[in-house]
């Protein structure tokens, strides 16, 4: 019998006994992204920019890959600890918990790439591409290549997030209101450890590591999911990142990933190695050598079309399987 990962059903309660209750790597390095973190901030004033601003933001980017990981119930079985674990904001502009709400929405596999309903859609519905201007227009078509995305699209995605949650705090969503609270609270130790101890600069700090750590982590997302019939057929993977990969915690074997989030990170190599071919041809072939590869093919040319090829994804799409009836060990 096979199961399907929903938003209700993918937490540290669904993993099952066959994952460890801690996952200890996991921890460890929870424990070397902070102390990071900690020490090269602290480094500001010792160490030239150019040293401390591509470490820090390399670190963001980390804290972020291990945010992802406790959306997906890592490193303990427990949600609450999971989100402690995680919640201090290193890139100041996300909210914990409106990227975890957002992502597990986006892995509702039947909507993957739909412009609507799949938060994490670079697609547009011909009517919202009718409303943009033509700047918008062009900002958008330079984003469909790498360099346009890692320049330009940290700018805009956080633009457009911070819009959304202005007008969403504005109409008084629920909860909305509450989350932001949480997390501008979570901020004040980041700001007073930069400022006060550190003596950065807030504005050093956001354009020199936060700002830059986005950018990191939009290289891969940038070509991991294409509009096609076939729900597998969406998901990309990147093989033989042995730079970037461990940076996103092997996020770019994506295929897997959607297959089973509940799998903890230091253990998707072997599990990929081991059902490679049948994922493979799930997706289609949908697959690059390495993120050189993606920068080969797509680093001035664009990667696809803005508009999404039928609109909308239609609602008969089929519901994707995974591989086991129980997590992966």
């Amino acid at each position: 019998m096979s199961t399907v990962v929903t938003p209700e059903r993918d937490s540290a309660a669904t993993r099952g006994a066959a994952v460890a209750a801690v996952e200890i790597p996991t921890l460890l390095l929870l424990l070397a992204t902070y102390g990071g973190w900690l020490g090269i901030t602290f480094a500001y004033s010792r160490w030239p920019l150019l040293v401390v601003a591509p470490l820090g933001a390399l670190l963001v980017t980390l804290q972020g890959s291990l945010q992802h990981e406790a959306v997906h119930g890592h490193p303990t079985r427990w949600d609450a600890v999971n989100r402690l674990l995680v919640i201090v904001p290193l890139s100041l502009w996300l909210p914990y918990e409106r990227y975890r709400r957002s992502h597990l929405a986006h892995h509702r596999d039947e909507r993957l790439t739909d412009p609507l309903d799949d938060p994490e859609s670079y697609y547009w519905t011909a009517e919202d591409w009718q409303r943009l201007g033509t700047l918008s227009r062009a900002i958008v078509r330079l984003q469909q290549t790498l360099a346009g995305r890692v320049t330009v699209g940290a700018f805009w995605s956080i633009g457009r997030f911070l819009h959304a949650e202005w007008r969403a705090l504005r109409a008084g969503e629920p909860a909305v209101r509450g989350v932001w609270l949480e997390h501008l609270l979570w901020c004040i130790p980041v700001v007073a450890w930069l400022e006060l101890v550190c003596a950065m600069p807030f504005m050093v700090y956001v354009f020199a590591m936060a700002v830059p750590g986005t950018s990191i982590t939009l290289i891969r997302s940038f070509a991991e999911h294409r509009a096609r019939p076939e729900v597998r057929q969406r998901i990309a993977t990147v093989e033989g990142s042995w730079l970037l990969g461990p940076l996103y915690l092997f996020n770019n074997l994506h295929s897997l990933h959607h297959e089973a989030p509940w799998i903890p990170w230091y253990r998707y190599p072997a599990r990929y190695r081991l059902i490679r071919e049948r994922l493979l041809a799930e997706n289609g072939g949908l697959v690059y050598r390495t993120y050189f590869d993606v920068a080969r093919r797509f680093l001035f040319r664009p990667h696809d079309t803005p508009l999404h090829p039928t609109n909308r994804v239609p609602l008969r799409a089929a519901r994707p399987a995974a591989a086991a009836a129980t997590p992966a060990g």
